[in-house]
């Protein structure tokens, strides 16, 4: 029984590492994939292929369907982590509110002590305009009573220095 061996890709030494034999090309960045071409070069059995695919799957598939698990529970559990968080959010926004509308609230009542103030005051000028008005019109009708008055004194000192001047006496 003698395994052939296949002869090496396109680009890969056959010599001692670290020593490219003459004329033989490098690896390099560009180059292709070290799996080019294995597959061409290599008779595949297709039953070895279907029993390596199903121990590949035998060997990982649990550590994958563990791995998901363990991927829905922390998702699960940072769906539940959210909602709580959003759930203390709302009641930090609440509470902001609660401390605006305090706020509100101490303004309102200062405002509404400024607004009783400025009405205090206006009825009390109100009150001084109504007595300025009667003072006004006392004064008014005093002024008119003195200037009838005087009306009243020029004409009798006119119809008494009308008496007095000397009249021509009537004959008969």
């Amino acid at each position: 029984m003698s395994v052939s061996v296949p002869p090496p890709p396109h680009g890969v030494p056959t010599g001692p590492p670290g020593r490219p034999e003459a004329g033989e090309p490098t690896l390099g960045l560009s180059d292709t994939s070290p799996d080019q071409g294995l597959a061409e070069d290599l008779p595949a059995d297709d039953r070895a292929v279907e029993q390596l695919a199903e121990g590949l799957l035998s060997h990982y598939l649990p550590d994958l369907q563990r791995s998901k698990q363990a991927l829905q529970e922390l998702t699960q559990n940072q769906a539940i982590l959210l909602d709580t968080l959003e759930q203390e959010i709302s009641k930090f926004k609440e509470c902001h509110s609660v401390l605006d509308i305090s706020a509100l609230f101490t303004e309102a009542k200062h405002y509404h002590t400024k607004l009783v103030n400025i009405r205090k005051e206006m009825l009390m000028l109100h009150e001084k305009t109504l007595k300025l008005k009667k003072r006004a019109l006392k004064l008014q009708q005093k002024r008119q009573k003195e200037e009838l008055e005087r009306e009243q004194q020029r004409e009798k000192e006119f119809e008494r220095e009308k008496q007095l001047t000397a009249k021509p006496a009537k004959r008969t």
